[in-house]
């Protein structure tokens, strides 16, 4: 699941870009130059193909975990999002891109 993201810090109207590269129903994992501590809010809206549209997700998380990688790009981090809110047309888009991926990897 490499998805692109676009999050704002709850209370913040900047928008930056990310990549998520794993996600469950509790959480995804994503890639981005910013540096965030954790326990950073964020308002996430991920991308993904549906059929012939551009469709999207939307929720509320808090970063959990963070790496710094060190490459020859220059510095890059990864975060552990966790869900903190989620609606239910949300969640059934998630659950959609979820096992669209676990069906291409059988």
């Amino acid at each position: 699941m490499y998805l692109p993201l676009d999050y704002r810090i709850v209370g913040h109207h900047d928008a930056y870009g990310g990549i998520v590269v794993n996600g469950s129903e509790i959480g995804l994992c994503m890639y981005t130059t910013e540096d965030l501590p954790i326990g950073t809010k964020l308002d996430v809206t991920v991308l993904f193909p549906n059929e012939y549209e551009l469709s999207n997700f939307e929720v509320l998380t808090q970063v959990i975990w963070r790496t710094l990688l060190r490459t020859e790009e220059g510095e890059r981090y990864q975060y552990g999002l966790e869900f903190l809110k989620i609606d239910e047309q949300h969640l059934q888009k998630l659950r959609y891109l979820i096992s669209n991926q676990l069906s291409k990897k059988i």
